[in-house]
């Protein structure tokens, strides 16, 4: 397994650069400046809600998802709507480094924190794309993509990318990487961000009435975030005990188990029928935080993981 020193210098080798797409309005943000410009702390049974501290030091610690706390955008209006479209200056990478396969593999997982999710887009008989209005919008919207390492060759195997419910790997060699490094493309799709390792349109879901699915559409531009000098590193659980000039502290906000988002509710249940959604467009919870979900302590897609070694 890497040292801190070393996983530093993976990152700085193989590090991604994210790409969004031209038409983005819901970038990504650092976790501090959504704190700082306004989020909000709700309590179930309380009218009043509560500021964050920009380090996230007043979040309840631990609890689960038992709904008494959840946090949501500012009543103003206007900030609000200047939140949902994030800042992509501020924004960054939340990396946690955990040991896979016995140890033969390392895994860097990559973690970035939008403060808004788009509307979806319901794409029919392959040709027609329907927006549907509010329903796929969501506060809080965690994504990621995770760096498979091979600590025999000290070498990139291959990347996850998340999208919605699920995600795919994709090896190596079948990246595209930006011209002259080692660095792989991520596209991140278009207000809902899903990430992929190609541009282009892709339809998910179990389709009954023929190409229809919820439409991810992924384009290069000018805006991205360079995962290479862009991170913290958050979490390393086996590091604990090595020597090194640098520890890894948790911030705060990553041991709030609550959701980043309030519940929402679609009425979308005879489109469900026909169609099988992602869940995030169906109306759930705001998202757990990153050390609360299972890709934290499991392996990502671990069936066609295992079919591709």
């Amino acid at each position: 397994m890497p040292s801190l020193e070393e996983v530093h210098s993976i990152i700085a080798i193989y590090g991604p650069t994210i790409f969004f797409h031209p038409d983005e309005i819901y970038f990504p943000s650092s976790v501090a400046w959504f704190f700082k410009n306004g989020a909000l702390l709700y309590k179930r049974g309380s009218s009043t809600p509560e500021a964050i501290a920009e380090d996230g030091s007043n979040l309840p610690q631990g609890g689960g998802a038992d709904e008494e706390y959840w946090i949501d955008l500012p009543t103003d209006s206007a900030k609000a709507e200047m939140m949902r479209r994030g800042d992509l200056e501020s924004a960054e990478v939340y990396i946690h480094v955990k040991s896979v396969l016995g140890g033969t593999f390392t895994d860097v997982v990559m973690w970035v924190f939008y403060p808004f999710n788009g509307p979806a887009t319901l794409q029919l008989l392959g040709a027609v794309s329907l927006p549907l209005s509010k329903i796929g919008e969501h506060v809080g919207d965690w994504e990621h993509v995770t760096l498979r390492i091979d600590n025999f060759r000290g070498e990139l195997w291959g990347i996850y990318f998340s999208q919605h419910s699920g995600g795919q790997w994709v090896k190596a060699g079948d990246l595209e990487y930006v011209e002259g490094s080692k660095k792989a493309v991520v596209y991140s799709s278009k207000s809902g961000h899903a990430m992929f390792s190609r541009a282009g349109l892709v339809v998910q879901g179990n389709q009954k009435l023929g190409m229809a699915g919820i439409a991810s559409y992924s384009e290069k531009s000018a805006y991205f975030v360079d995962t290479s000098t862009k991170y913290k590193i958050v979490g390393a659980e086996y590091l604990k005990g090595m020597e090194s000039s640098e520890k890894v502290a948790e911030p705060v906000w990553l041991n709030y188990a609550r959701k980043w988002g309030p519940k929402i509710t679609y009425p979308i249940s005879k489109v469900r029928g026909y169609i099988d959604l992602p869940r995030q467009v169906l109306g759930e919870d705001g998202p757990a935080g990153p050390k609360w979900k299972r890709d934290w302590y499991e392996d990502e897609n671990v069936e066609e993981l295992l079919q591709s070694y």
